[in-house]
């Protein structure tokens, strides 16, 4: 027979259960610990680099590309590194691409035909995204995809209160992963598209639910190892080097003579190795001791040009800055082909990278961050392809003043443009209820004035105005035995108290429990205003009604006493 206790602990159980987005069923609890944490994963903090760009040639250079063709994708990873710290061309050039996408607009879309929980479960999610510090850290980690094809995030979950919210993402090296082989069709086989965490086994840890963001950065057509922009850097990185050490050892010798050391037949090792010694050392410290009988001859100073050296650094460059930027023309200028249009051309260009790594982004942020906080949080969950999407906002606006020109010529003879587009178009967001919006303004009709203005004088009239309206009123009030005041303050007050009504109907036919009822109505946020002005306004006419009944007494008792 189970107990109290068991009963409560397999209820508990079940509420930390839950489904992800593979369909597998996974428990809550697990995202307490990380799971690089787990003593199979600890050789992974003690890897260090080592820096293949050391004595990197082509034959070095092939055997790294094809061993992350095969799944060993350390290597490659930490070249890619390198070139990046080296190479002070890539780095600029990256660092434009990367930067880009900060600071751009976001927002989560709820789905087609959205139920109202369902918007308000967005509208959520919205809020606590905005409240995180580091997204912005996220999106850059991330970017770094684009140079070794893939980037990894572990996510810090914690509670607050009811919700479980990420507290931060940290990065991992990309040296830390693998692809792995599987059975497939009884045949060995390569999944190259998936990642897996090195814990010294063939097959691999497989990322644990909820816990990464994942983003594989697509550069061109093709499996994971051969992604990538690092496997395109890596042949202009290794020519770019030739020639800059080429042309270091070029500016060594440039203007020094050729120095020729002669020692007499029969010479031994020892005196040969101190002339040689004498001779590479004299162009530098321009003097030396060598033995007597040895000569040194000095020939035609060393003679050459600068210029194909600088021409192969260069080239490379471009070659660099075409593969990450998409032209030249915004990094470099020569004066020649290098104009204003064509600038603008190639910075077309890199906007369109932006937006197309803005786009991966998103769709890996939405899969991996914005569906596991809402599989874990929403109340309207009920299957992925209900959750929302997180769009970066890449449309420019359009030219303000042409649209401020054309736009109302185009009402006055017919066109029906909805309005939605023209805010789209020109980037103005539609107002929120109870916002403060711009409005035109009459023109105010100026007429000269012979005197100094009487400031009493409006609110006299103000107040006769008044007077005489509520003596109307009065009259009519006397006639029909009716209280005009109140049934005019209940008919405007009716639809405001319905909708303060309907609001919280909503609430109670979509709650599930009355713990979540009460949440709810917490949260609940009535606005006031309309209601607030309908009773200043009530208020208003009562002090003037009572004062008329006061004027009107007084007129009484003097017109008795006349």
């Amino acid at each position: 027979m189970a107990t109290n206790s068991d009963k409560t602990l397999e209820s508990d159980t079940q509420t930390d259960a839950h489904i992800d987005k593979n369909g597998t069923r996974f428990n809550v609890k697990q995202l307490k610990k990380s799971q690089t944490d787990n003593a199979k994963l600890g050789h992974l903090h003690c890897h260090y680099a080592q820096h293949p760009s050391r004595g990197l040639t082509p034959p070095k250079l092939a055997r790294i590309l094809t061993k992350a063709e095969q799944g060993d994708l350390i290597a490659q990873c930490e070249l890619a590194e390198d070139m990046e710290e080296k190479d002070g061309h890539i780095f600029s050039e990256l660092q434009k691409r990367r930067r880009a996408l900060l600071g751009v607009e976001w927002q989560l879309v709820p789905p087609r035909n959205a139920s109202a929980t369902e918007i308000q479960d967005c509208e959520m999610l919205t809020e606590q995204l905005e409240d995180m510090q580091i997204l912005d850290d996220l999106i850059f980690d991330m970017s770094d995809a684009i140079l070794k094809g893939f980037s990894n995030c572990e996510i810090v979950w914690q509670r607050q209160g009811k919700l479980w919210l990420p507290e931060a993402f940290n990065f991992k090296d990309p040296s830390w992963f693998m692809t792995t082989p599987v059975e497939a069709n009884g045949k060995a086989a390569i999944d190259r598209n998936e990642l897996r965490l090195r814990d010294n086994t063939l097959e691999g840890a497989a990322l644990q639910s909820f816990g990464w963001i994942s983003h594989v950065h697509k550069t061109k057509s093709g499996y994971l190892g051969r992604n990538g922009l690092g496997r395109v850097l890596a042949w202009p990185f290794l020519f770019k080097n030739y020639g800059v050490r080429d042309l270091a050892e070029f500016l060594e010798i440039y203007g020094l003579p050729l120095r020729l050391g002669k020692y007499p037949t029969g010479a031994d090792k020892t005196e040969k190795a101190t002339l040689l010694r004498a001779v590479m050392s004299i162009g530098h410290n321009a003097g030396g001791i060598i033995p007597k009988g040895m000569e040194i001859d000095f020939k035609e100073a060393a003679k050459g040009n600068k210029d194909p050296f600088e021409y192969m650094i260069a080239l490379m460059e471009k070659t660099i800055s075409k593969a990450i930027l998409g032209g030249t023309l915004t990094s470099q200028a020569d004066g020649k082909s290098s104009t204003n249009a064509l600038g603008n051309v190639h910075n077309e260009v890199r906007q369109e990278l932006r937006d197309s790594d803005l786009k991966q982004i998103g769709n890996t942020l939405t899969r991996d961050l914005v569906m596991s906080m809402y599989m874990l949080n929403g109340k309207s969950y009920r299957s992925p392809n209900r959750s929302p999407r997180l769009v970066f906002n890449v449309i420019e606006a359009e030219d303000l003043k042409g649209y401020a020109e054309s736009l109302p010529k185009l009402v006055d003879i017919g066109f029906a443009i909805p309005q939605a587009w023209a805010q789209e178009k020109l980037q103005i967001p539609v107002a929120q209820k109870n916002e403060l919006m711009l409005t035109k303004q009459a023109k105010a009709e100026l007429k000269p004035r012979n005197k100094a203005p009487n400031l009493e004088e409006p609110q006299t009239k103000l107040k006769q105005m008044a007077i005489k309206r509520l003596a109307v009123l009065k009259a009519k009030q006397e006639a029909d035995d009716v209280d005009l005041m109140s049934t005019t303050l209940q008919a405007d007050m009716s639809p405001i108290l319905a909708g303060f009504t309907d609001e919280v109907r909503q609430l109670v036919e979509n709650a599930d429990s009355l713990e979540a009822l009460q949440v709810s109505l917490n949260t609940l946020d009535l606005s006031i205003d309309e209601a607030s002005e309908v009773l200043q306004l009530a208020l208003v006419a009562a002090d003037l009604a009572g004062q008329y009944d006061v004027i009107d007494d007084v007129i009484d008792d003097v017109s008795e006493g006349n």
